[in-house]
């Protein structure tokens, strides 16, 4: 029996968060591949996550602010690297810098934007890192409003 084409899977967006670690490059090729074969918009996100920071009343001196700053800037030039070096020119890729929980932003983003899938790695970076990614990727495949792929870390890597 052949299938209508209104019951075939339709994927027009995909989201995709980096940590621009390189399991994370692993989802993004992913993703690439998935957006180049549906045609789809590919959303790249990066969150900064939250700190918090003891202030001295009086010291003019804002730590936190700066330090968000640092880091916004940093993410978008290596988004931008992201975009240059490991995306096709052809393919349509937006880039979003957020800030907060990764897990809770990438899902508000995937449903604001309304995406068709979310292709994550399970993995981040090393160490306490790697915790924290590894639980953002869990609680995305938990709440996401939409079909999560995952993408293990390669066999070997720590």
């Amino acid at each position: 029996m052949k299938e209508r084409n209104e019951d075939m899977l339709q994927i027009r967006k995909i989201l995709c968060p980096t940590d621009f670690s390189e399991p994370s490059y692993l989802g993004l090729k992913k993703a690439r591949d998935f957006g180049e074969h549906f045609s789809a918009e590919l959303l790249v996100v990066h969150v900064v996550p939250l700190a918090h920071f003891i202030s001295y009343p009086g010291s003019g001196f804002n730590v936190a602010a700066d330090y968000f700053e640092s880091l916004t800037d940093a993410a978008r030039s290596s988004l931008e690297e992201v975009r240059k070096n490991r995306l096709p020119p052809d393919l349509v890729v937006r880039t979003f810098i957020l800030q907060g929980s990764p897990a809770d932003q990438i899902i508000d983003l995937a449903g604001s934007e309304k995406v068709d899938m979310i292709v994550t790695a399970t993995h981040g970076w090393t160490g306490w890192r790697k915790f924290v990614f590894g639980s953002v990727a869990e609680k995305v495949v938990r709440l996401s409003p939409c079909p999560v792929f995952t993408v293990p870390a390669p066999e070997g890597a720590s």
